[in-house]
């Protein structure tokens, strides 16, 4: 058995299906596939029940998969020690984030720690805030951008920057709220929404809105992608809420909310005040001093620091 074959192992996990796995792994599927049926003729036992839409472990496989964490944790352990001794000339880091981040921008802040550090491999998940935190719990994700439901982090996480967004409702062109610039929150009773999933940092940041205002919003449509999100709202099927950045960069009307003004927190996680993983603790530094404005009130604001 071998940690490449574990490691194609958790990326099915992760990822949902081969092919996204193999993606994230940067091989062809046939050859993930082939690695994955290897540790299965070599434990004897399927790993995956493959009859569906999407895999599911079998129950060798969630045998396995605590087995699995805790072997590719000790190889990262050992990986990061090299690294440290290396100077970093080598290395990987994972970072997960929410797929409505708007105050950073994370591919150019990526391109820029690349730049630095170009020996580092940087591994990028977006997912749910309960699926990113519990990758952080397990070890699988060094850092998260999050927003989470709570005021506090959950027990174990430390927030290593933080950023105030601004949320706006989003239009199709023509409708009569974006001609007024501005509504309360009481006007919006008769008016159809489109939604993002349930467990997004969005949707629970709009649905605790919504809760304190006492508004019963009628959902037409909800989706998986902030895109499709966009397409549908300027299709005219209904009006969302989404962060400024979003609505100005889909160049649709964002009417601004009075009473209250509506935002979410943003925050960058991680398992502790400084990473273990010395490559994680240089992407700390480079996210962290890069100080790039937020998609907060009008003009942004810069992180604090945690």
């Amino acid at each position: 058995m071998e940690m490449r074959q574990l490691r194609h192992f958790m990326a099915v996990v992760n990822e949902g299906s081969f092919t996204a796995a193999a993606r994230a792994e940067l091989i062809v599927q046939s050859a993930l596939s082939t690695s994955v049926r290897n540790l299965e003729r070599e434990l004897g036992a399927d790993l995956f029940d493959r009859t569906g839409r999407r895999v599911v472990l079998t129950e060798a496989g969630r045998a396995l998969l605590p087995q699995a964490r805790a072997l590719l944790a000790g190889a990262e352990a050992a990986r990061e020690a090299v690294a440290a001794v290396a100077g970093l000339a080598v290395g990987r880091v994972s970072i997960g984030t929410i797929q409505t981040l708007t105050c950073v921008d994370l591919p150019a802040e990526l391109a820029g720690f690349h730049r630095d550090f170009p020996g580092i491999q940087v591994s990028v998940r977006d997912a749910t805030v309960a699926e990113l935190t519990e990758g952080l719990r397990a070890g699988e994700l060094d850092l998260a951008y999050l927003a989470p439901d709570a005021r506090d982090l959950p027990e174990g996480l430390h927030a290593h920057a933080t950023w105030q967004e601004e949320l706006v409702l989003i239009t199709a062109p023509g409708h009569p709220l974006a001609e007024a610039g501005r509504t309360l929150i009481r006007d919006l009773a008769d008016e159809p929404f489109v939604d993002f999933r349930a467990g997004t940092g969005l949707e629970t940041a709009v649905r605790r809105l919504a809760a304190h205002c006492g508004l019963d919003r009628r959902i037409t449509c909800d989706v998986t992608q902030i895109g499709l999100l966009v397409d549908l709202v300027r299709a005219g099927i209904g009006v969302a809420f989404v962060p400024r950045a979003i609505g100005e960069r889909a160049g649709l009307p964002c009417v601004r909310i009075r009473q209250p003004e509506p935002g979410r927190t943003v925050v960058l996680a991680g398992r502790g005040p400084q990473p273990r993983n010395p490559a994680a603790a240089a992407l700390v530094r480079h996210l962290t001093d890069a100080a790039p404005a937020a998609a907060g009130r009008r003009g942004g604001r810069r992180p604090a620091a945690r």
